[in-house]
């Protein structure tokens, strides 16, 4: 790992020269760095022309496998796609339950539906915003028994807002939000007594670690997502799924590709077409060169944020528990509800300070999944942490000076 004072230079540099806008993620500073770099990547595969399934797709997905500590890594359009992959390797069809969170974005859930199998949704702990493993346990005992009165289930086609036999546990989607990997300790144990398998949706925490060991390591296979405002980013969409099972690997390295078989044309699977594409994979290889770097330029930031807002009365900042190391993908604060949200809002806005709400709305009040039946207060620690938080500006070249005005604007420091 390249230690971040070595780049003082540089990032003094840009400094000097960057709009006095200040910005949520700051994707021209990071390109002003090593444009050169992304330069020449892009002009070899514009000179080699394999713009499908070129040479940078194996490079990438080797080094990011051996950066992971896995066997397996395969590249894919986007995060979404892995998890889609993910699933299609487990085999989760209709009347199958995935467990999940729904204080997170869509697409955790969406590719459950997709497939006709059924998101249970698990409330989240009200300090890390992963899911709560004795609500998991709770939710798992409650498919299997039949009974909702243990925990709160699906609607179904038998008795609206019960339990039923139809549903039968298949895999938990844990969903390391923020950057920070969810309990994977407690959640392994509870999938190994149900005989569950386990999807570590990593898309915001790739770089993250717990105890030591990386983000998207952890369940029987982990997915990240290279969105460009992700920690990892390309310049488009794009994904990765990793795993140490030889035979999930194969499966969705064929069902990337329509399914294939030994060729393009033996289709032994369905599929989708869902591969990363070459040009991206070049950028992605340009940006992990100071990946590791700005992991730790994160951490900083984090940390300055941290000390600044502690003082403050009117702000909860992110909880880390001892072991664990986010990745950053976002600084999320809790108001002491949701006027004094709009307020400070408003007050970071006046002064140019642009705020994002990662989630206005818990999945199970979503229109898309109406059909499900929960109802208002059936996760009552997701409905509450979307009526407090919101999102600071979070990115490797934040600078003191700017994070000394958040905190002065926030609370008259």
């Amino acid at each position: 790992m390249s230690n971040p004072k070595s780049s003082d230079f540089q990032l003094t540099t840009y400094n000097r020269q960057r709009t006095k806008i200040m910005q949520f993620i700051d994707l021209a500073g990071q390109q002003k760095r090593i444009k050169d770099k992304i330069d020449a990547n892009i002009a070899a595969i514009l000179d080699h022309g394999k713009y499908i399934m070129g040479p940078e797709i194996g490079i990438v997905e080797n080094r990011l496998a051996d950066y992971v500590g896995v066997k397996h890594a395969i590249g894919c359009a986007s995060g979404t796609d892995a998890l889609l992959l993910a699933l299609l390797a487990n085999q989760i069809g209709p009347g199958d339950a995935v467990f999940t969170s729904p204080f997170t974005f869509i697409a955790t859930a969406e590719v459950i539906s997709l497939l006709g199998a059924t998101p249970v949704f698990v409330d989240i702990d009200p300090q890390t915003f992963n899911i709560d493993p004795v609500k998991l346990q709770n939710a798992i005992r409650a498919i299997e028994k039949s009974n909702a009165s243990i925990h709160p289930v699906p609607a179904t086609n038998s008795v609206a807002g019960s339990a039923t036999t139809a549903l039968k546990p298949k895999g938990i989607m844990a969903v390391d939000l923020f950057g920070l990997p969810a309990n994977y300790h407690r959640i392994d144990t509870i999938a190994e007594e149900h005989g569950l398998f386990v999807i570590e949706d990593a898309a915001q925490s790739f770089g993250a670690e717990l105890n030591g060991k990386k983000a998207c390591s952890f369940g029987n296979i982990g997915c990240t997502s290279f969105f460009p405002a992700k920690p990892l980013g390309c310049y488009g969409d794009g994904g990765m799924c990793f795993t140490d099972d030889v035979r999930l690997a194969e499966i969705m390295g064929s069902a990337r590709v329509h399914g294939k078989g030994h060729h393009k044309y033996d289709n032994v699977r369905i599929g989708v077409n869902g591969r990363l594409d070459t040009i991206q994979a070049g950028i992605l290889l340009a940006k992990f060169d100071i990946f590791p770097e700005e992991i730790e330029l994160r951490q900083q930031v984090a940390d300055r944020y941290t000390a600044l807002l502690n003082p403050l009365s009117n702000i909860q900042p992110p909880t880390i528990p001892q072991g664990y190391k986010s990745a950053w993908a976002q600084y999320s604060v809790l108001a002491a509800d949701e006027k004094q949200r709009t307020d400070l809002q408003n007050k970071l806005k006046e002064a140019d300070i642009p705020t994002v709400i990662y989630y206005p709305k818990p999945l199970h009040l979503q229109s898309a999944f109406s059909e499900l039946g929960y109802r208002k207060g059936d996760f009552p620690i997701s409905e509450e942490i979307s009526r407090r938080i919101f999102s600071l500006p979070m990115h490797p070249y934040l600078t003191e000076e700017e994070q000394e005005k958040i905190a002065r604007t926030m609370g008259n420091r």
